[in-house]
């Protein structure tokens, strides 16, 4: 009986074993034809490809694909993936202190060497895109320590949208990014338009 017992069990787990591998493999090859079927027919059901600037890349790549005016002579990749790791610097690696003036904000940003050459990249660049728009007034100074940017408004609305938005918001406002990363991947001044 002692015998039996043992050997009972390991058939049974044997056996469920084998039925575990037969399912794991049924559902692998569902999902093989179905991954083949999305990829035939040009949708996976999915539109984000994945880690953000994977997803920007991704996207700029598709958009200079089906351009047949597209100079592949120019395309610069690597300067896009540069400006997106700025961006991503920017925002996981910041360290702000914003201060809110009675007409709008200011804000201090600092952070590791990197970070620090990322954000003298950046916020003057945007500070002048922020500043196309004439219901605030933007400033920038660089520091050995940081960059500060400076918004503000006479409109107390705007002044409640500045404070509102704080330094992340102001970074990410005047939606031109998908324009900007375009141009920058064609090789082309970004910073022209």
């Amino acid at each position: 009986m002692r015998t039996t017992i043992p050997i009972a069990i390991m058939m049974l787990a044997a056996s469920t074993m084998i039925s575990v591998a037969e399912t794991n493999r049924d559902t692998s090859s569902k999902k093989h034809k179905m991954h083949m079927h999305a990829q035939m027919h040009g949708d996976a059901g999915l539109k984000e490809p994945g880690q953000g600037a994977f997803a920007a890349l991704s996207e700029v790549v598709r958009v200079l694909e089906t351009d047949p005016e597209t100079d592949w002579s120019k395309v610069d990749l690597s300067g896009l993936r540069e400006h997106l790791v700025d961006m991503d610097r920017l925002v996981t690696g910041s360290i702000v202190n914003e201060t809110p003036l009675p007409d709008g904000l200011r804000a201090f940003a600092t952070g590791d060497a990197d970070t620090l050459a990322s954000l003298k990249r950046m916020v003057p660049e945007h500070a002048g895109q922020l500043a196309r728009d004439d219901h605030w007034t933007v400033s920038v100074q660089e520091s050995d320590e940081g960059v500060e940017l400076t918004v503000t408004s006479e409109d107390d609305a705007v002044v409640a949208r500045i404070k509102g938005l704080g330094f992340f918001g102001l970074m990410a406002s005047q939606d031109h990014h998908r324009e900007h990363h375009l141009l920058m991947a064609r090789g082309e001044d970004a910073h022209a338009h």
